[in-house]
């Protein structure tokens, strides 16, 4: 499993956790106990900690990327279906996000919920428990806000930065194993 140290943080991964051989996980990734990582996931915690809670699974191809507020955290038992993106958010204990959905930066899904496949989940949204989100359709909203700006004109700087700090801070790590 190719696990890579990223600016002196190391991935954990617990004993009795299974991580595929192809998933990658970058930096402060926290892997707990009966947790599963699968095939081709993508776990990059270089802008916060990733934490997989107890029992939780992330299935193939996943993307998850860390932020600092709120820290992303998938739920004890949770699911992450085939091809989700999660980015910076809070997936509560045993939800189900379906495959090939989006939870977008600051949103917080509820304990028991079910995010129907290929739905997304603005920024900043609260699911609350046991609810049901279903359906997802982009819509032209008019000019760019002064937030969305921030993004298109920022993004591409801040991703030259963070390359750097790539190559001058990535090392493969022999796997560590928590417990």
């Amino acid at each position: 499993m190719p696990l890579f140290s990223f600016e002196g943080l190391s991935p954990t991964v617990h004993p009795d956790a299974f991580i595929a051989p192809t998933a990658t996980l970058v930096g402060d990734v926290r892997v707990e106990a009966h947790a599963s990582i699968w095939y081709n996931a993508v776990l990059r915690a270089d802008f916060g900690p990733i934490i997989i809670r107890e029992g939780a699974n992330v299935q193939d191809g996943c993307v998850l990327h860390g932020g600092n507020d709120p820290i992303t955290e998938v739920g004890a038992g949770a699911t992450i279906g085939h091809l989700c993106v999660v980015h910076g958010c809070v997936i509560g204990p045993e939800a189900l996000i379906g495959n090939g959905s989006t939870i977008q930066d600051g949103a917080r899904i509820g304990a028991r919920c079910l995010v129907g496949a290929g739905a997304t989940v603005a920024p900043n949204t609260v699911v609350p428990d046991e609810t049901l989100v279903l359906d997802t359709v982009g819509r032209e909203k008019g000019p760019l806000t002064q937030s969305a700006r921030w993004w298109v004109e920022g993004n591409p700087g801040i991703y030259q930065e963070l390359a750097r700090r790539h190559r001058a801070g990535v090392e493969a790590v022999v796997p560590m194993l928590e417990g």
